[in-house]
């Protein structure tokens, strides 16, 4: 039980001062180096205190290094991401490049009876020979 104890009081005096360094000079009541003092110094009761009286409000913000976006501040990934049936460029791209297909299957097929047509006129030409 003795264990127990030890462990769960380690475990919440981790938690808090990791807590309380991350947070800044958001902390509440005391300066953030008073309470890592006092948690350090008076394992549970200091953690317990931090966290009941010092731990800065849910909507503090946190320092961060960078902007605190979903992207971390890069442009071209700000806008709202589109489909590519909702950009206009890729569809006309889409259209044009349709277009071109079905003209070199028009062009493919003329050919094809060309070569259908001289390939009958040859067989009747040798078979009347």
């Amino acid at each position: 039980m003795l264990r127990f104890l030890a462990i769960i009081e380690l475990v919440l005096m981790i938690y808090a001062l990791v807590h309380c360094v991350q947070a800044g000079d958001a902390v509440r009541n005391l300066p953030r180096w008073a309470w890592v003092v006092l948690i350090v110094l008076v394992p549970m009761v200091g953690a317990i205190v931090y966290l009941v009286a010092g731990r800065p409000t849910s909507g503090a913000p946190r320092p961060v290094p960078w902007p605190a976006t979903r992207t971390a501040g890069s442009p071209e990934y700000e806008r709202s991401p589109r489909g590519p049936d909702d950009d206009p460029e890729f569809l006309a791209g889409l259209r044009a490049s349709d277009a071109k297909h079905e003209q070199m299957l028009k062009d493919w097929e003329a050919q094809l009876r060309e070569r259908e047509e001289r390939l009958r006129k040859s067989e009747n030409g040798d078979d009347e020979g």
